[in-house]
């Protein structure tokens, strides 16, 4: 949950110390409207884990087992700073912004979508004071209409960040497990930070498909392919 008078504080905070565009350096927010549109105007429809041209957010080459995917852009640059400031630097601001990317990236969506957001694991919540992810969710359902569904939870502690390929498809493995009823009726739209491996997402779409979902669709705010 939001804790309220923190919100309050921080949004007077900016006023007086207001934030940089972490693109272009313009004073008003972390990141300017004219950058945002840039970025989504650049946008395409690419294979969230390869690049390649696609109109479903996932090339033939990959047995995903999603219906569609969305990623705002490659994680570099402006982007890569709005999203470290959020995860590192305890820029919660950047949260909004990273929200209303999504929310200009994003069609119409489905009139019994549902948000369920990738759980940040319990080390980096206590080390940053709140779940990174959860936030961004709570602000696109605000924008959206679209309620939110902690679906899954977290099984183990274990991080991603510096991982290697073989380590990050096996800790996602355990990662998960389902929290609450499935609806078949219901599109599940998954939001998660930086896909790499797609692990991650991977392993989440499977546990809503095995619980009975029919319906899954993949947001992330950013794709990275891992060296």
């Amino acid at each position: 949950m939001l804790n309220v008078k923190n919100t309050i504080v921080e949004r007077l905070l900016s006023l007086v110390a207001p934030h940089l565009c972490c693109n272009c350096g313009d004073i008003g927010g972390t990141f300017c409207d004219n950058c945002k549109n840039n970025i989504i105007n650049a946008s395409t429809d690419w294979c969230v884990l390869c690049g390649k041209s696609t109109k479903t957010g996932v090339c033939a080459e990959h047995k995903a087992d999603f219906n569609q995917a969305y990623a705002v852009g490659i994680r570099e640059g402006g982007l890569q700073r709005l999203i470290g400031n959020l995860k590192f630097r305890n820029v919660k601001e950047a949260s909004w912004d990273i929200a209303d990317l999504i929310h200009k990236l994003l069609p119409r969506l489905p009139s019994t979508s549902v948000f369920v957001p990738i759980p940040t694991t319990s080390a980096h919540i206590r080390e940053r004071g709140y779940d990174h992810m959860l936030l961004i969710t709570l602000h696109l359902s605000k924008m959206r209409r679209v309620p939110v569904e902690k679906m899954l939870v977290r099984r183990n502690t274990l991080t991603q960040h510096h991982a290697n390929r073989k380590d990050r498809l096996q800790q996602a493995k355990t990662a998960f497990s389902i929290k609450g009823n499935i609806d078949s009726k219901v599109t599940y739209i998954i939001l998660d930070d930086v896909i790499t491996t797609g692990a991650t997402i991977s392993e989440a779409v499977s546990l809503l498909r095995s619980a009975g979902a029919v319906k899954i669709w993949v947001v992330v705010t950013s794709r990275q392919p891992l060296d």
